[in-house]
């Protein structure tokens, strides 16, 4: 039960924006991209199963379990650890650099 509280309030959508775009092309990649921000999130939830929010990424404990995933999957560690960042905390600013 606490599993599903912690997930609903982690995945709650973000506001919309105060202005939305006029222009169709721009509309259209703020789609892409909260496309692409809702399956990293889903993605972040996965390696949360691998590496446990308990472990942190700031002192290598996250980086030591997930390294070998991300090498055998041909992606960065670095990505791998800005979606389980983001899976903790929602914010979208941990993936800036990396995925986004």
């Amino acid at each position: 039960m606490v599993r599903q509280a912690v997930r609903d309030v982690r995945t709650a959508p973000p506001p919309p924006p105060a202005d939305p775009p006029t222009d169709p092309a721009l509309a259209a990649l703020r789609a892409v991209v909260d496309d692409l921000a809702a399956s990293t999130h889903v993605i972040g939830e996965l390696m949360l199963e691998v590496a446990p929010a308990y472990l942190s990424d700031t002192d290598t404990d996250a980086a030591d379990v997930l390294a070998p995933l991300f090498e055998e999957i041909g992606e960065p560690l670095e990505h791998g650890l800005a979606v389980h960042r983001y899976a903790m905390s929602g914010d979208r600013r941990a993936l800036h650099g990396t995925v986004l």
